[in-house]
């Protein structure tokens, strides 16, 4: 029997299976079940016009046995079968050449997985055994034959016998080393898992023979085995049946049992789409956010199927980082299974899909949001931070996206309002829409710069969450409306007879005022009066674009570089704290530096902003207590 040597590309990509580079030998499975599919399915369409095929769609089948003892895994099909000439073919070189250059050609690191692409996956049988055999008889043909191979050496061709059209594959599995437990593809639970991983939509039954024990008729406490054939995978998969035949159970099962959650999504979206992004998706929101959902460690990305077939457990790039939190599956017979995911991150179609996934999700949390207020509510409390964050990265190249998603606590409405809700109750006068920030909404509602703003009728937006100021900087306006801190500089919402009132004021105490910030040397860029207090005394604003807020958000990251906000002491000229300033300045100047001192002391506290000393805090304030 002559030995036949494989083709120079060939050879070398076996090298690569033997020597086990590769992190994921499971993909052996679905590789050889996709090739019996795909003979299965060249048969069947002959049988449609064909009636000497004599065969049906519910005779077809694919078997997979296991033999612990010979150690052996014989993988089964009745499809089409192959000549000589095509086991010549198909398993003397490889499918399709450009693989190792595309491999050395793009600087892809010994541990990138190739598995899969340029139509190699038969060679992938080589990571898990030793000897590999191959029986094959074409449908009409009298012949059988058997490829046999040990690996790089080379292969074999020579007729045997075969009664029935179709092909056997016979994996003998490699003994088991330090590194590698082989042994464990001889385990029939963990072919079933990997069958069920990634064929289960396989549209032709995988089946194995099962052992199980019973107990023996007539006995008590004996028990005899016996074996049955059990169907392994669904063949249906659920997004490819229609929306009419499934109720919102069906779904809400498949879920929990595909993504292990115990609890009901919030929204399921079937998708079936046709045309320039040609795919069927099942998308869903879940109630709740996974436990390391806002950590490094989450994953996100939805599967990815060809035609039924798993080609990766989470294509990130199906989804943008703001839906992350989206659940689910694409199905699309455009994309080809043999393709790894660097070829995937540069796939024209596969960013067509990814490009209409993104305008489905806007659509249905936009509806949910518009007819399921409550429900929308629910996922905006455990997913609006990352619409926020959406919004602020990628310097708001997103922003137009998420905007109309967004929601803040309202001060009137004492609920989550959006931006357009806001903006169409403003007053026909108003310029701002006007925001606070803090770490809750009793401290923010407690903040002194918040008093006269609502005063007046006006209605705040509560930012509770680090990256809330930071995305209102970034979205700068909406709705031609700009956006105001209550603690920043002119509020607009003061007379002209306020201002020139105010400003009179200020002249007469500039040298106080001057006093006052050179007792605080650079803690302040400025001390003077506002009009934004009324029963309040003083509060802690800020010039510039760096708010008290930001401030305390950047200064809090493990970083060395820390920030400074332009911070301004203002204070109530109406309150009887100013005029006890006045009273000190004209006649204890000591005495005024530590109360200013202390006025400051109490606004950094006031604005949830850690103090340096708190000591000398205290000892201030017992001093003054004695006097």
């Amino acid at each position: 029997m002559e030995t036949k040597q494989f083709k120079a590309e060939s050879k070398k990509l076996l090298e690569m299976m033997i020597n086990s580079i590769y992190t994921h030998k499971e993909i052996f499975l679905r590789e050889l079940i996709s090739n019996a599919s795909d003979a299965i399915d060249k048969l069947y369409f002959k049988s449609l016009t064909d009636d000497g095929v004599g065969m049906n769609k519910d005779d077809f089948e694919i078997l997979i046995n296991v033999d612990k003892d010979s150690r052996t895994i014989t993988i089964t099909d009745n499809g089409i079968g192959m000549t000589r000439d095509e086991l010549e073919n198909n398993l003397g070189t490889i499918a399709k050449s450009g693989s190792l250059d595309f491999k050395s050609n793009n600087n892809l690191g010994e541990d990138v997985d190739i598995i899969g692409q340029f139509g190699v996956g038969f060679y992938s049988a080589f990571m898990v055994a030793d000897l590999v055999t191959v029986r094959s008889k074409a449908y009409g043909s009298e012949s059988a034959y058997e490829w046999q191979s040990e690996g790089v050496e080379g292969y074999t061709i020579d007729e045997c016998d075969k009664a029935k059209a179709g092909t056997e594959i016979v994996l003998h599995i490699k003994e088991d080393t330090e590194e590698e437990k082989y042994s464990e593809y001889l385990e029939q639970y963990r072919l079933q898992s990997i069958i069920r991983k990634y064929s289960d939509y396989i549209r032709f039954p995988v089946k194995m023979d099962v052992e199980h024990e019973r107990k023996k008729e007539g006995t008590e406490d004996e028990y005899e085995k016996f074996i049955e054939r059990e169907t392994i995978n669904s063949m249906i998969p659920i997004w490819k049946k229609n929306k009419s035949e499934l109720k919102d159970e069906d779904y809400n099962n498949f879920y929990k049992e595909k993504f292990f959650d115990y609890s009901e999504p919030l929204k399921h979206v079937h998708v079936k789409t046709e045309g320039t992004a040609t795919y069927n998706a099942l998308l869903y929101v879940p109630a709740k956010a996974p436990y390391d959902y806002y950590t490094r460690e989450f994953e996100k990305g939805l599967q990815l199927y060809s035609n039924g077939v798993l080609i990766m457990d989470k294509c990130a790039d199906l989804l943008p980082d703001y839906f992350s939190f989206v659940k689910g599956l694409v199905d699309s017979e455009d994309l080809s299974l043999n393709i790894s995911r660097e070829m995937l991150q540069h796939d024209r179609q596969l960013k067509l899909i990814a490009k209409s996934i993104e305008k489905t999700i806007k659509n249905e949390l936009t509806k949910m949001l518009k007819n399921e207020r409550e429900k929308y509510e629910e996922f905006y409390k455990a997913f609006g931070l990352q619409l926020k964050a959406g919004v602020y990265s990628s310097y708001g190249m997103n922003k137009d996206v998420l905007v109309d998603l967004l929601m803040f606590w309202s001060s009137n409405e004492e609920k989550l309002v959006t931006l357009d809700e806001y903006v169409s109750r403003m007053r026909e006068d108003q310029k701002f829409i006007y925001y606070a920030s803090g770490e809750s909404i009793q401290r923010i509602k407690n903040l002194p710069q918040t008093e006269m703003v609502k005063e007046k009728g006006y209605e705040i937006l509560y930012l509770t969450e680090g990256v809330d100021e930071f995305a209102i900087k970034m979205l700068m306006n909406y709705k031609d409306k700009q956006f105001k801190s209550v603690s920043a500089g002119d509020l607009d919402i003061d007379t002209p007879e306020e201002k020139e009132e105010i400003k009179a004021k200020e002249e007469e105490n500039k040298e106080m005022f001057t006093f006052m910030k050179e007792s605080l040397g650079d803690k302040v860029k400025e001390v003077r009066l506002t009009q934004r207090l009324k029963s309040h005394p003083f509060c802690l604003t800020s010039d510039g674009d760096l708010s008290l807020e930001m401030e305390k958000v950047l200064n809090a990251m493990p970083t060395d570089n820390k920030v400074k906000a332009e911070k301004v002491l203002e204070i109530n000229p109406e309150h009887g704290i100013f005029s006890k300033l006045q009273d000190l300045y004209a006649n204890d100047k000591d005495k005024l530096k530590k109360y200013t001192q202390l006025l400051y002391t109490q606004s950094l506290l006031i604005e949830g902003i850690s103090i340096e000393n708190p000591v000398e805090f205290s000892n201030m304030v017992c001093e003054l207590m004695v006097e």
